[in-house]
């Protein structure tokens, strides 16, 4: 059945009383326009992508979530009554996504990502909810944290929340546009962009000084930062080439794939063309880190250093590429002047160099193309070589890497089959 017959379908018993809905979401007099708001909300969150395990039903939970601690598994958030959040009203719900705390008052851990939920109005998790209590019942019991004691005491959270957690729904500041407000309470609310693009501290806690500015993102990927710099973020994207990204999966500048393709595929490809100019207003008034790096402008561009790694780029990426990094627009990204080369960390692309990644197809761009695998062609040295040449010319500057870190980014791949072969 297609989705969207199916989520009509249980709406109706729904609203029936099929499922035995809240009472207090019967009190209030849920509306069709409530549930499509709020479906339209759990599009905006992500949160398909994050509850759904590969080839279970949708919601159902049971995704393994690495972190630096251990392995977290979504939780079951369809509405069955004994395994999912049928029993959930709208202010336990609130609860979750505002403190981190569950039905039963225990503490969850941030891998759901609360710090930034807690923006979230309570009109916007009412609806949430209301929508939630359509989707199919699946019974499923949630799996239990793989994480060594004391953090397997769900207790210890306490603590971590009262360092990390900043409590309280957006305020719109009033010396911004609409557009603005808007773009800030998406980015910093139901899209937790901050989870991925900022960088975290031993506990895991965000680094609030370094908001958006690029961090890592487990398995050895990298998002990048999304601040103002020329080299290192969105500093030289327009506000609709971040629409034409964030709404087709590619623009001039990159391609998502990886994590950043399942987030075009589930999430920003059917948010409204308004919210995702009020995110491109949003992020396009992100100033450039104070203590961005000053790069050798003098180093060479293609002296000896990086003879090796043009030898390589010519050998093997100017099919695509071509010679000048300029690629081909629309179809194969530019390597010259690109922020995701140019980045500090280079984890997303050597990951991305080894295992290959397939981009996102959308209806606007339905051809997904694929970047091969160069795991079983080039070794240790010669990646590190490519790399350091395309990071290096056409005008990019990025700090160098070796052999080592190549290894590093292999092994990960490799433990995930990411990849076809080890190559080095």
């Amino acid at each position: 059945m297609q989705a969207w017959k199916r989520s009509v379908l249980w709406a109706a018993m729904a609203a029936a009383g099929a499922f035995g809905a809240p009472a207090d979401l019967g009190a209030q007099g849920t509306t069709f326009t409530t549930i499509e708001r709020g479906r339209y909300l759990v599009q905006a969150g992500d949160c398909e992508a994050c509850h759904t395990n590969p080839g279970d039903k949708p919601f159902a939970g049971g995704l393994a979530i690495a972190t630096p601690f251990g392995t977290i598994y979504s939780t079951n958030i369809t509405p069955d009554q004994q395994t999912g959040i049928g029993r959930y009203s709208v202010d336990d719900l609130y609860a979750a996504m505002h403190r981190g705390v569950r039905r039963d008052g225990e503490y969850l851990y941030p891998a759901f990502p609360y710090p930034w939920f807690t923006r979230v109005t309570r009109e916007d998790v009412q609806a949430i909810k209301a929508y939630l209590d359509t989707i199919e019942p699946v019974r499923k019991a949630d799996r239990e944290p793989e994480l060594p004691w004391p953090l397997s005491m769900r207790v210890v959270m306490k603590g971590w929340n009262a360092l990390y957690l900043h409590e309280g729904e957006y305020r719109r500041d009033p010396d911004k546009s609409d557009a603005w407000n808007r773009g800030a309470y998406l980015v910093e609310g139901l899209g937790h962009c901050g989870a991925c693009h900022t960088d975290k501290s031993m506990l895991g806690g965000p680094k609030r000084d370094e908001r958006l500015q690029g961090g890592d993102f487990g398995e050895r990927w990298y998002a990048p930062s999304l601040a103002g710099g020329l080299r290192e973020g969105l500093g030289n994207w327009s506000e609709k080439e971040i629409v034409e990204y964030l709404k087709t999966g590619a623009n001039a500048h990159s391609t998502a794939g990886g994590p950043m393709g399942d987030v075009v595929r589930h999430s920003t490809q059917y948010l409204r063309d308004q919210d995702l100019k009020s995110i491109a207003v949003y992020l396009k008034d992100l100033p450039a880190p104070a203590n961005a790096r000053r790069r050798d402008e003098a180093k060479a561009d293609a002296g000896q250093a990086y003879a090796r790694g043009k030898a390589v780029y010519l050998d093997n990426c100017t099919g695509c590429h071509m010679e000048d990094g300029k690629g081909l627009p629309g179809i194969f990204p530019a390597l010259a002047g690109s922020s995701a080369v140019q980045s500090a960390n280079a984890d997303t692309l050597l990951h991305i160099v080894l295992a290959g990644a397939a981009a996102v197809g959308t209806p606007e761009k339905p051809v997904g193309f694929r970047m091969p695998a160069f795991d079983w062609k080039l070794g240790d040295d010669d990646v590190a070589a490519v790399m350091n040449y395309v990071r290096n010319e056409w005008g990019n500057r990025a700090p160098d890497i070796d052999a080592t870190e190549v290894a590093k980014v292999r092994d990960k791949v490799l433990q995930t089959g990411g990849a076809s072969a080890s190559g080095g």
